[in-house]
């Protein structure tokens, strides 16, 4: 018997929305959730009863429950409560966010404390148990896909997300990279260039690749990881909130409750212009005074008015492309096909963007929210099943070096290098005797090392006293495949050897990974279906069949003398129990099913009653 190849999966882990795919019988297919949804939405709540929910159920209670829903976490992915990035973001974010002990971030839900790799592999685990349901067995292996510009502190983040959920990370691939390899797979093609415009819900990538041969060789990429359509949906909320502070006094921004009904409104507003000229914005009851009673929010946005306020952030967009492409050596005129990745490239002026910058009309050859869980699926089919014969070369998308006497930055990997790779640089001592030497290691473009990203440091120690500058140290940096770094230092003369591989910074420990993927793991055994559970389900799915086909003969029955209430009652104990069984409330969903059950009887009794006084 020929085994069966091992399954592994490809996740496209967003801000807004998540996506997992697999290759199955060398096709790249999206697995939907187990709602029959094809994207989840990246959305984690903690219930007031305890219970953890997770995607659209979690989105649904997002206005009732702001402070422990967490939206956006993406964003917060290996950031330093110091950086000066975070302090921009916090503000906006309808939860309580705090310091955590290794200069990372902290998210509060209820009593307990979470990291943002916690929050994302509950995302993980969620697309991981739709996995699992599609397949009918386990599933562990995955590649996660990143945003191009994501630093190692934040590649790391991810990984971790990945352990903690229960999952092998056997690769983490770039966003654009993978939109591409989706394009790609199966086509026939000359050589070319082609360029992905990668604008998500948090991040923008712009990557240009050269494909040939089923060689996909990623030329220059660049971007930024505060910006995307979350941004957007920002200047939608202060326009609605300025208004009304200056009319009312109140800021709509500090309650988290109304702040979460105007990122419901924004987003679908800007949604709906994508289509429409203008749209109706309407909040009635976002709050309240003494003097006057119940304050409402109305306006009307119009499309020419959301790209006005959000012309600063296309053109940020059309910087980073131009950057990119000189870069590269590129002339816009010498591409192929130009992918629109991520749903905020749907937005109109997005598009008209693009077509002035190439000169061309993007390529609508791939979806814009599937195609990188796609490629994500093939890079996995590719590394473990080696299904079809293509060829991913990545490249680094910052500069990586070492601080160096004078506070100054010195390179030793440039920006846009291809990975895997390794690159060494020998340094001397800068003191007589010195026997220490301190390495630290920062990532990102600034000639000042306190400009750019700090990595990690370590301690080359037992140095052999000596005047300054005779002693040589070789300090060694490695790149993976995923991007992440490991740095080592040697003392030449005396081949001492100290090293790093830079993990520290994602904010967790070895420790807590663990505890956290224990934790998780507990969870989901508590989330596996017993029998007696299956057998409600099944019961209560039949109920609601049999009310449904009764409703009409129910509402000629009300007509002819029933009334409404016993119609009322039955609509309110059905809403109970499609609440329970979509939580898994096995015994809270025994007691619905009686009470359906004996509502049945009694509502047929009556039916029959009803239609032969009629």
């Amino acid at each position: 018997m020929i085994p069966l190849p091992e399954l592994v999966i490809g996740i496209d882990l967003g801000t807004t929305n998540s996506v997992v795919a697999t290759v199955q019988g060398g096709v790249p297919t999206v697995i939907p959730n187990r709602a029959g949804y094809r994207i989840t939405p990246s959305v984690v709540a903690m219930a007031r009863n305890g219970k953890r929910l997770v995607g659209a159920l979690a989105r649904r209670q997002a206005v009732t429950n702001a402070e422990r829903t967490v939206v956006a976490v993406k964003r917060l992915m290996g950031r330093r409560w110091s950086s000066k990035a975070l302090q921009e973001v916090l503000p906006r974010m309808p939860y309580t966010v705090v310091a955590g002990p290794h200069d990372d971030i902290r998210i509060q839900l209820g009593e307990t404390q979470y990291s943002p790799p916690e929050i994302s592999a509950m995302v993980l685990t969620e697309l991981r148990l739709d996995a699992e349901a599609f397949f009918g067995e386990p599933v562990s292996k995955a590649v996660i896909t990143c945003p191009a510009y994501f630093n190692d502190s934040q590649r790391n983040a991810t990984k971790d997300a990945g352990k903690i959920a229960g999952l092998d990370v056997v690769r983490i691939i770039n966003e654009p990279t993978s939109a591409a390899l989706a394009y790609g797979f199966g086509r026939q093609q000359n050589e070319r260039q082609v360029a992905v415009f990668d604008l998500g819900g948090g991040t923008f990538d712009f990557s240009i690749l050269h494909m040939f041969k089923g060689v996909f060789e990623v030329e220059a990429t660049g971007g930024d990881s505060l910006l995307g359509g979350e941004d957007f949906d920002n200047r939608i909320i202060d326009w609605l909130a300025e208004p009304f502070l200056q009319k009312n006094g109140i800021d709509l921004r500090k309650d988290k409750m109304s702040l979460q009904r105007l990122r419901d409104a924004a987003e679908k507003a800007k949604c709906e212009l994508s289509a429409l000229k203008s749209v109706e914005i309407n909040l009635p009851f976002i709050s309240a005074t003494q003097k006057t009673g119940p304050l409402h929010l109305q306006a009307t946005l119009t499309r020419e008015l959301l790209e006005t306020m959000t012309e600063e952030l296309v053109q940020r967009c059309v910087k980073v492309c131009q950057r990119v492409m000189d870069e590269a050596k590129v002339q816009s005129g010498a591409l192929g096909d130009v992918l629109l990745v991520g749903g905020q490239t749907r937005m109109p002026r997005i598009q008209d963007a693009v077509r002035k910058i190439f000169g061309r009309e993007p390529s609508k050859n791939v979806n814009p929210d599937e195609a990188v869980a796609l490629g994500a699926a093939i890079q996995g089919a590719m590394l473990l099943h080696e299904e079809q014969e293509m060829l991913l070369l990545d490249v680094t998308p910052h500069s990586l070096g070492i601080a160096i006497a004078g506070g100054f930055f010195q390179k030793i990997i440039g920006k846009n290098t291809t990975v895997p790779t390794s690159a060494h640089h020998v340094f001397t001592t800068v003191k007589d005797d010195q026997t220490v030497a301190k390495i630290t290691v920062v990532q990102g473009e600034n000639e000042m090392a306190v400009e750019n990203e700090l990595l990690g440091e370590f301690m080359l120690t037992g140095l052999r006293a000596a005047p300054r500058g005779k002693v040589d140290i070789d300090v060694i940096f490695d790149i993976s495949a995923d991007g992440i770094v490991s740095v080592s230092a040697l003392d030449v003369q005396t081949g001492a050897r100290q090293s790093i591989t830079v993990t520290a910074s994602s904010g967790l420990t070895e420790e807590e990974i663990s505890k956290a993927a224990k934790s998780n793991e507990d969870w989901m055994l508590g989330q596996k279906e017993d029998p007696e559970f299956q057998d409600r389900k099944t019961r209560a799915e039949e109920l609601f069949r049999e009310f449904e086909q009764l409703w009409p003969r129910l509402n000629q029955a009300a007509a002819n003398g029933l009334g409404q209430e016993p119609l009322t009652r039955a609509q309110a104990a059905l809403s109970v129990a499609r609440l329970q069984l979509a939580q898994k409330e096995s015994e809270a969903l025994g007691g619905s099913i009686d009470r359906l059950e004996r509502m049945l009887g009694a509502l047929k009794g009556a039916i029959e009653r009803g239609l032969g006084k009629g």
